[in-house]
């Protein structure tokens, strides 16, 4: 073949690719097809349970999506409980709205008074707010609701303690205290340096 050839030859085989039919459809095997869909959706599939995910949020540090989850479960089942009133009060207390987090707390307590998860929680925001006394009674009402088998409410309670006996010496910024929620997880919450 000439040098003169080869660019004719290559005018050939770009004008062929452009056409409908292109390169795909003869010379190089079976043709693709024109656009790729993906897979279909099951409508009629269950969603995914809002409480839990809003706890799976909350323990990887999404508060704020967390809050959205749990005012979702309040909807799916058309009341608002305790356990999503605690879901929501942890959730500002990792935000920081202590005050928030107080308020949404103590209503999850008046709804639901023998839950020992929701005492430990509210006394780990009575502690963050600086209210020691009331926290230390919260927590012994948690300590005995749960019958002293809680490591993380015991601790917390131990800390308590400690911090309202020694509370001219006591330091404020080395005392982790540890939320609780119903499963297996544990949340810290550690006050900020």
């Amino acid at each position: 073949m000439t040098s003169r050839a080869l660019p004719y030859l290559f005018v050939c085989c770009a004008l062929a690719a452009c056409s409908t039919g292109g390169l795909g459809t003869s010379v190089f095997g079976p043709r693709m097809p024109e656009r790729l869909d993906a897979p279909g959706v099951d409508l009629r599939a269950a969603g995914a349970d809002n409480l839990e995910t809003g706890h799976r949020l909350v323990a990887s540090g999404e508060y704020e999506l967390a809050i959205r989850s749990f005012n979702r479960a309040a909807i799916d089942r058309g009341t608002v409980d305790a356990e999503i009133l605690s879901g929501i009060g942890t959730a500002n207390l990792g935000l920081g709205r202590l005050g928030q987090a107080e308020t949404q707390l103590r209503r999850a307590v008046q709804r639901d008074a023998t839950q020992p998860e929701i005492w430990n929680n509210l006394g780990v925001v009575l502690m963050e707010r600086g209210k020691n006394v009331e926290a230390t009674q919260i927590f012994r009402k948690a300590f005995a609701l749960d019958n002293g088998e809680s490591v993380s409410i015991r601790d917390n309670l131990r800390l308590a303690l400690e911090k309202s006996e020694n509370s001219g010496t006591a330091s404020g910024n080395d005392q982790d205290y540890k939320l609780v929620r119903r499963g297996s997880a544990d949340f810290v919450i550690r006050q900020a340096l």
